[in-house]
């Protein structure tokens, strides 16, 4: 019985804990997309900093161009308004006017039993004339109101419209000024530079279609190590279990770590399956940038002594572990941990056991 102790080592890439993708924009209107100005990598930019900016000319002369339209549109439903309450207050005068011409009628009409037959009639036709020009404007009235009300709001339709318009010239020319979204580092992508018809890094003057990739923001302060474990191993970790990172490109450099945490379930095709695991890095150094490769050293160690025997003793049929125990074969089960002399044995064994190397 003894306690075991080894190491446990995988290799992946350093990527940041927080990190945002930028494309070239999707604009409400098609446009072409000319890149005038973007941050180099290794830039260290604060939230809501520029980090790209497209050729704005032609959207601000649009959002100009809606501003002036709009503008007159209101003017023109404020002159609108005034004429129409100018026209209504004219029409409410001649109606009030006529009505008045139809109560003199009627006083007239009333002193009939005095005046002469010819008189009488005279009176009756004034006020047939004054009651249907009392009606008449009323119905021209309502027609005038129905009117104006239907070019009011033709010109109020044209305004929301070009109001529309001006927001989307405004988002647009905000679109092709895009801003950080946190505070950190910049990576500029590689992408398909038209201008030099070959790969390259994203350069004033580019011309580049909506939702290409630009760059990444990632915070530098916070960085990780993803690798890939096996299976058993996996299942030995614990959030927090310690560990050492060295770069491929700094062997020397020894940065560390601890276990933030790992995939629930293993995956993989065959027999060979692995956890997904996530060392977060303790330092902050401008050597640790994204998509580095480095390898992660784990010392790994049972709760207690266990059954172990040495790997000369361990003999394999057909993939199979047994051992030979008083000159007889004795099929065991191996357990999870190991160092480079002894094996841990789960089953098949007890102690005391003497076993033939």
């Amino acid at each position: 019985m003894r306690a075991i102790r080894w190491h446990l080592r995988a290799t992946g890439s350093i990527q940041p804990v927080e990190a945002v993708n930028i494309a070239a924009p999707q604009l409400r209107e098609g446009g072409d997309l000319i890149l005038t100005k973007i941050a180099r990598s290794g830039t260290e930019v604060q939230e809501g900093d520029i980090v790209a900016e497209f050729d704005r000319t032609r959207v601000l002369d649009r959002a100009r161009d809606a501003q002036a339209r709009y503008d007159d549109l209101l003017h023109q439903i404020e002159q609108r308004k005034a004429q129409q309450r100018s026209d209504r207050e004219k029409r409410a005068s001649e109606l009030q006017e006529a009505e008045a011409d139809l109560a003199k009628a009627r006083l007239e009409l009333r002193k009939g039993p005095l005046l002469s037959e010819i008189d009488r009639l005279k009176n009756e036709s004034k006020l047939e004339i004054a009651a249907a020009h009392v009606e008449s404007l009323k119905k021209s009235g309502q027609a005038h109101r129905t009117s104006e009300e239907a070019d009011l709001r033709s010109l109020e339709l044209q305004r929301d419209r070009q109001e529309a318009a001006l927001e989307r010239a405004h988002t647009n020319a905000d679109l092709l000024q895009i801003r950080s979204p946190l505070r950190g580092m910049v990576v500029q992508d590689v992408l398909w530079r038209s201008t030099a018809q070959q790969p390259g890094h994203p350069q004033e003057g580019d011309q580049l279609w909506a939702g290409q990739a630009l760059l990444k923001v990632f915070a530098s302060a916070e960085m990780e190590l993803r690798a890939s474990v096996a299976e058993p191993d996996g299942a030995m970790l614990a959030p927090g279990t310690r560990a050492e990172v060295r770069l491929d490109s700094y062997p020397d450099q020894v940065f560390a770590a601890h276990l933030e945490g790992s995939s629930p379930v293993a995956a993989g095709d065959g027999s060979i399956r692995t956890f997904d695991a996530r060392f977060r890095l303790e330092s902050k150094d401008r050597r640790l940038l994204p998509d580095l490769s480095a390898s992660v050293e784990v010392e790994l160690s049972t709760a207690g002594p266990v059954l172990a025997v040495p790997r000369a003793a361990v003999r394999y049929r057909q993939g199979k572990p047994y051992a030979i125990v008083a000159g007889r074969e004795r099929t065991i089960e191996l357990g999870r941990a190991f160092d480079d002399e002894f094996l841990e044995v789960a089953s098949g064994l007890a102690a005391g056991d003497e076993v033939t190397q």
